[in-house]
């Protein structure tokens, strides 16, 4: 293994480390009994909206490569999509930067569909840029909606906040100019990277805030509604801390949730932060989890089954 095939790794095993160590010191001072009383006390209410938000989350994923196919202009099974997306999605949120994850799944899935490596190379590329759509759009529209949100972390003047939105959406902005205008593509290496198309773009607008919506909804409902601290501060305080779990490739951003939450909410009981979180845990990372392990080795077992076929001369059956 190369030494640029391991820092990743590294750097998730560090900022899991490091965040662990900072939770421990924030948290030291709580009962497990009132955390779990804490948890106990979320309503079947609350679990059934908490549920919804995450079938939906994981439901506009599918959507994200849905939209990728569209763009690269394929046609692939919109069940096998979403079989692919679901086991793509739940496999990298917990396993992080590591090789069996995103690239590595989608690579096997959609090679066996017929698309190219460099066809699959950009769908990765276009969904990842979808993912960061939605992230700028709720960074601007939560600060704008709420410019005193970010003095939960740092010190600023509320002009701060304002002028990031404002030059956020200008981005966006310009972004959906070219693509309006339809600007050429440009080749850079062995790939043709050019401006989706028009209906591609407007349904990327909605697709990629509504995912992190619905998946900063799990934690919204889970909270007691009489600490509930109002979902914009939710949606802003989720924004930041799934970007920094990404960005640290910290395993199901492990400690990383957990800190910005807790530093972000701290004016909620923190056993209630904790609660809500052990509950997003659950439905958007533990649960997909182990339904995607079972969903890779029946893939695995299916291939593994036609290759005999096609070794033994069989003809493999229909989809």
């Amino acid at each position: 293994m190369k030494w640029k095939d391991a820092i990743w790794p590294i750097v998730g095993l560090a900022a899991v480390v490091l965040s662990c160590w900072i939770l421990y010191k924030e948290v030291r001072g709580l009962s497990l009994d009132d955390i779990w009383v804490s948890f106990q006390n979320v309503s079947f209410g609350q679990w059934a909206l908490s549920i919804l938000c995450a079938l939906l989350a994981y439901a506009v994923l599918a959507y994200y490569d849905r939209l990728a196919l569209r763009h690269l202009g394929r046609s692939v099974s919109l069940p096998f999509v979403a079989a692919t997306s679901f086991t793509t999605y739940a496999l990298s949120h917990n396993i992080g930067a590591s090789v069996f994850s995103g690239a590595v799944v989608r690579y096997r899935a959609y090679s066996s569909r017929g698309l190219t490596p460099s066809e699959i190379a950009l769908l990765i590329a276009f969904c990842s840029f979808t993912f960061a759509l939605g992230i700028l759009v709720l960074t601007a529209l939560t600060q704008l909606a709420d410019p005193g949100m970010i003095r939960r972390y740092v010190d600023v003047d509320p002009w701060v906040p304002i002028g990031l939105a404002v030059l956020i959406l200008l981005l966006v902005g310009l972004y959906v100019f070219g693509s309006f205008r339809g600007f050429r593509p440009r080749k850079i290496g062995g790939f043709l990277l050019q401006y989706p198309r028009r209906d591609v773009v407007l349904r990327q607008l909605i697709a990629a805030p509504l995912e992190i919506v619905a998946a900063a909804g799990i934690i919204y409902f889970a909270l007691p509604p009489e600490t509930n601290p109002g979902f914009v501060i939710v949606l802003a305080i989720f924004v930041v801390s799934f970007s920094l779990a990404l960005v640290s490739h910290a395993p199901g951003g492990l400690g990383v949730l957990e800190v910005t939450f807790l530093t972000g909410l701290s004016d909620v009981p923190e056993t209630d932060v904790l609660a809500a979180l052990f509950v997003f845990r659950i439905l958007y990372l533990l649960i997909p989890f182990a339904v995607a392990i079972v969903m890779v080795l029946s893939f695995e077992q299916n291939a593994m089954r036609q290759r005999r076929r096609s070794s033994a001369g069989v003809p493999a059956p229909r989809a």
